[in-house]
């Protein structure tokens, strides 16, 4: 198992995102600016797995892809330029579910930024559980002025 890089404190020291909705627990790698991999624990008292779906509790794809774009911004908004600012989407293609993602289950997380320009880019995401990708697809995002 990785080290763990920064906790959900540390990670909440860079972007805005507050429970109920900050979605990822730890981050085990970081290349400011170019890549991270961070890390979700499903649980069984995650408030998404009551409704969706009470006999058969399976996360959200779109939640998926929301905790990929905040390990993105995590990524983003670790650069100095970008310090104390928020990321937004501005788009997300290619988006493919690959696998259901249960209670118990740990999602790895992986962003590599593949181009930006100033504020705007595009990051290609992977989230996967025991090397099994659950989630593949690309967000772009914006960085707020």
């Amino acid at each position: 198992m990785a080290d763990v890089l920064m906790n959900r404190e540390q990670i909440m020291e860079i972007i805005p995102h507050r429970d109920p909705f900050l979605l990822i627990d730890e981050v085990l790698e970081l290349e400011d600016g170019k890549r991270v991999a961070a890390r979700k624990y499903m649980k069984e008292d995650d408030y998404w797995f009551k409704g969706h779906f009470p006999e058969k509790p399976v996360t959200p794809g779109v939640l998926m892809v929301e905790m990929l774009a905040q390990a993105g911004a995590v990524c983003i908004l670790s650069q100095p330029e970008f310090k104390g600012k928020i990321a937004l989407f501005a788009g997300i293609d290619k988006v493919k579910f690959r696998r259901q993602v249960v209670p118990g289950d740990i999602l790895d997380l992986e962003v590599e930024i593949i181009s930006q320009r100033g504020p705007i880019g595009v990051g290609k995401a992977v989230a996967s559980v025991d090397g099994q990708k659950a989630v593949t697809c690309e967000i772009k995002f914006a960085v707020e002025k």
